[in-house]
């Protein structure tokens, strides 16, 4: 095991993940995004937010009402995602990509809920710029983050409790294991915990999203997290 992401992420704001040959191929414009942060808020990862986050929140949740919420699906970088939905089997319709499924929580809540400190870094993100960011423990990861097709019966993770996955899933992978499902859960002990110092953040990018969007979907993501 490594001590976590990529090193050459210290020197870089963020680092294009690999992909299998087969799976660029197949689905031309996906790509990964990977950058790295130092969690130096006094508080807790999973614990409550801070007044700054909590008030982005409300905010996000003033300018996502209304016709804005229930149009967002037409917007050229949320479309995008609802076409890369159907090119890989899924309805956009009934599996709801990352923004839309957070607007729609926002609609059914009143509002933007605060989650806990980085639920609600990667909500911020995701709401301003389109692209959905997930988090893994920089501790835990082995090498560089890519994307590929699962192996029928690997599991998801390095823990004892890691589920086994189907053959052909579109997986996040570090150099030894899956780490998480493309669009989907995170490997079992993997996650950041409340305690965590360095997170190892990831951006997904489909055709017709522009790479500076993914970037500052990263950027915003570090920005928050490193602030003292």
């Amino acid at each position: 095991m490594s001590d976590g992401a990529d090193p050459a992420l210290g020197a870089r704001e963020s680092l294009p993940g690999w992909c299998a040959r087969e799976v660029e191929e197949e689905l031309p414009g996906l790509r990964l995004l990977v950058g790295e942060a130092s969690h130096t808020r006094a508080q807790a990862l999973t614990g409550d937010s801070p007044a700054d986050v909590r008030g982005r929140l409300r905010e996000l949740s003033n300018r996502f009402r209304g016709a804005r919420a229930v149009g967002v699906r037409r917007e050229p970088v949320p479309g995008a995602y609802r076409v890369f939905y159907r090119q890989i089997g899924l309805d956009p319709d009934a599996v709801r990509t990352p923004i839309e499924a957070a607007v729609m929580e926002r609609m059914l809540r009143g509002g933007f809920l605060t989650g806990g400190l980085l639920e609600d870094v990667l909500t911020i993100a995701l709401l301003d710029t389109g692209v959905p960011v997930w988090a893994l423990d920089a501790e835990s990861v082995d090498g560089q983050l890519g994307i590929r097709a699962s192996d029928e019966g690997e599991p998801l993770g390095r823990s004892a409790q890691a589920p086994p996955l189907p053959g052909g899933r579109l997986v996040v992978a570090d150099a030894s294991a899956a780490l998480a499902i493309l669009f989907g859960e995170l490997a079992p002990g993997h996650e950041p915990r409340a305690r965590t110092l360095r997170v190892t953040l990831f951006a997904v990018q489909v055709a017709g999203v522009p790479t500076l969007y993914a970037e500052e979907s990263l950027w915003k993501c570090r920005a928050v997290l490193e602030q003292s």
